[in-house]
C-alpha cells in the first residue's frame, strides 16, 4: 500500500470533488489536513460549493466526514476547497513522520514476545520518544525557527513562547540583505533592581512590588548611548573637519586604517543582550526601527505541528528509544546496554550527515574563488 493518500488536486490545490447521486448524504474527505467547521466563517478552514453555489443547506462534520441534511441532487458537483492558510503546513509533509506513528511503529516492531523488549508501557515509549525529539532538535534536526520583527522605541522584543536558545539575530537592509547583530559584554541586564533609601539600604516594605516598579538605570543608559563613542566610527561632522577629506589619496591611506580599535566593537551592525528579568532581547540604540530576523531553536514539542521527525532521522530515534528503554531497566546486562548505546551513536551520526544536506556542487561553487591570485 502506498504512503501517499492525497491526489494531486488535494495536495497542490486543496480540492476534492464528489458527484452526487441523489441518495447519498455522506462524503468522506481524505485530506491530510483536518477539516474544521465553526460558527464563524473566519474560523473555518474550508469551503463547500454545490454546482458552484454556496447555498448548500445544512451539513455536519465529524472526522473529515461531511454529512448533509438533504442529499445533493444527482450529478451535482460537490467541491470541498481548503483555504490556503490551513493547507500551508501540508506542503513538504512527506519528508516527515509524526511522533504518533513513530511510537506505534516502535510498539509493533520492537515490543512483544520473542522481540527485543518483551513488554513495556506505551507511556514509557512516548516519554523517551519526546525526550529524543527534544535532544535531536538541539543539534541534529533542522528545527531552527525564525521571526521577522521590528525593533520598537523601547529597544526590546519579547522572547518567543517556544524559545530554547537563539541561533542568530540580524537586521535587514532595504535590499533584503542580512547584517548580523552580535551579543555584547559591554553591558549587562541586572536581575533585580531593589529600591534603596538615602542610606543605600534596600526598602523591604512590599519588596516584590518595589522590584517590579524599579527601572534599571543600566538599561536606560545603554539605550541612550552614542554608538560612535563605542565603535570609533567617524561622524559626518568629524569627517568634514578633516583636511583633504575629499582627496583620493586621503581615503586610500587612512580609510579603514584607524589603529587601536577593538575588533569586538568595531562594527556598525549593533549589539544585543538577553534581559532575563523581563524575558526580552534588548538591542543597542542604533537599531531602533530596524527590521530584524530572529532565528532560534525550539524543542520540537511546543505545538502539534512541531511533533514530527524527518524520515532521514527516524531510525536514529528508534535507536534512541531502544537504548533509553534498556538503560533504565534493572538487572539488564551491561554489554547489551553498551551495544544499543553504540548503535544509537552510529545512527545519530548517520542522521546528522544526511540532514546536513551537503551538496558537492555548492562546495565547488564557493571554492572556485579560492584559486584567484591576489595581486599586490
Amino acid at each position: 500500500m502506498g504512503l501517499i493518500t492525497e491526489t494531486n488536486a488535494q495536495y497542490y490545490s486543496g480540492q476534492q470533488l464528489f458527484i452526487g447521486d441523489g441518495i447519498n448524504k455522506i462524503f468522506t474527505c481524505n485530506f491530510n489536513t483536518t477539516l474544521i467547521a465553526a460558527s464563524s466563517s473566519t474560523n473555518t478552514n474550508f469551503d463547500i460549493t454545490i454546482d458552484g453555489s454556496t447555498n448548500i443547506g445544512t451539513f455536519y462534520l465529524l472526522d473529515n466526514v461531511i454529512t448533509f441534511l438533504n442529499a445533493p441532487i444527482a450529478n451535482a458537483e460537490i467541491l470541498v476547497q481548503l483555504r490556503i492558510p490551513s493547507l500551508w503546513d501540508n506542503y513538504g509533509s512527506y519528508a516527515y513522520n509524526s511522533l504518533v506513528n513513530v511510537v506505534n511503529n516502535f510498539m509493533v516492531t520492537y515490543v512483544g514476545m520473542d522481540k527485543l523488549i518483551p513488554r513495556c508501557k506505551r507511556s514509557d515509549v512516548i516519554f523517551h520518544a519526546k525526550r529524543g525529539l527534544q535532544e535531536f532538535s538541539y543539534d541534529t534536526l533542522r528545527s531552527v525557527k525564525s521571526q521577522e520583527l521590528t525593533i520598537p522605541p523601547s529597544l526590546s522584543v519579547i522572547i518567543p513562547q517556544d524559545y530554547v536558545n537563539y541561533v542568530q539575530l540580524s537586521w535587514v537592509d532595504t535590499s533584503g540583505v542580512k547584517h548580523i547583530i552580535y551579543p555584547t559584554t559591554l553591558t549587562s541586564n541586572p536581575k533585580t533592581t531593589p529600591i534603596q533609601d538615602t542610606a543605600g539600604v534596600p526598602v523591604q516594605d512590599n519588596f516584590e512590588q518595589n522590584l517590579q516598579a524599579a527601572q534599571s538605570l543600566t538599561n536606560q543608559r545603554w539605550g541612550s548611548n552614542n554608538n560612535f563613542q563605542i565603535t570609533g566610527e567617524l561622524t559626518s561632522a568629524e569627517i568634514n573637519n578633516y583636511a583633504n577629506v575629499d582627496n583620493w589619496d586621503w581615503w586610500k591611506m587612512a580609510y579603514g586604517q584607524r589603529y587601536g580599535l577593538e575588533p569586538e566593537v568595531s562594527q556598525t551592525n549593533g549589539w544585543f543582550t538577553i534581559n532575563e528579568r523581563e524575558g526580552k532581547f534588548s538591542f543597542s540604540s542604533g537599531l531602533v526601527g530596524k527590521l530584524i530576523l530572529f532565528e532560534y531553536i525550539s524543542d520540537g514539542l511546543a505545538y502539534d505541528m512541531d511533533t514530527k521527525i524527518p524520515k532521514m532521522a527516524e531510525e536514529a530515534l528508534y535507536a534512541h528509544i531502544m537504548h533509553a528503554m534498556v538503560a533504565g531497566r534493572a538487572n539488564f546486562p551491561e554489554y547489551i546496554v553498551n551495544r544499543y548505546k553504540k548503535e544509537r551513536s552510529a545512527k545519530l551520526r548517520n542522521a546528522k550527515i544526511r540532514l546536513s544536506n551537503i551538496k558537492l556542487e555548492e562546495f565547488t561553487q564557493v571554492m572556485r574563488g579560492k584559486s584567484k591570485w591576489i595581486k599586490h
